[in-house]
């Protein structure tokens, strides 16, 4: 191969990097705007384009560039909410993390009690405002109808995605 041919592949790899690294940095973002830690992302992120798709925590520190403490932390948390699950290989003293198997499935599914319990807030809200003034009822309503919609829709979509 020569040496122009060498420098575009290198050119043309060091592009692919960058454009995953910012990818990763997206889905930390993503993460952050919900509520979880910016790092809980980027390591999700890595791990939905990593290949192998299997990472120990100290290649996930090199690639990340974040201390063992914060990869240990951040895994720990994604292995608790069911997006990842820590693996071990045959023959390898150290262990792995991988996307978890059906982790948006699951994830919907534990989605489900916080829709429920938001419908409960609003209906005990509503039965404080028994009587009131209907507009001050409004915002309350709203927030049970909506819960109460998705209680009634998710498990059909739920089970449809499943079936496919």
């Amino acid at each position: 191969m020569g040496t122009l041919t060498k420098a575009s592949t290198n050119a043309s790899k060091t592009e692919q990097a960058l454009k995953q690294m910012h990818f990763v940095e997206d889905v930390g973002l993503s993460f952050e705007m919900v509520g979880l830690p910016r790092m809980a992302g980027r390591i999700f992120g890595w791990l939905l384009l990593s290949d192998p798709p299997h990472q120990s925590p100290g290649e996930l520190a090199d690639v990340l560039q974040a201390s063992k403490g914060s990869i240990s932390t951040m895994t720990r948390l994604l292995v608790q909410i069911g997006l990842i699950e820590r693996i071990s290989l045959p023959g390898q003293r150290r262990d792995y993390f991988r996307i978890k198997p059906h982790a948006w499935t699951e994830l919907t599914k534990q989605r489900m009690a916080q829709i429920t319990a938001f419908r409960q807030l609003a209906e005990r809200g509503l039965e404080l405002l028994e009587g009131e003034n209907p507009q001050l009822r409004d915002r309350l309503i709203e927030m049970r109808d909506m819960h109460a919609f998705l209680e009634q829709e998710l498990p059909a979509l739920i089970q449809r995605w499943e079936d496919r």
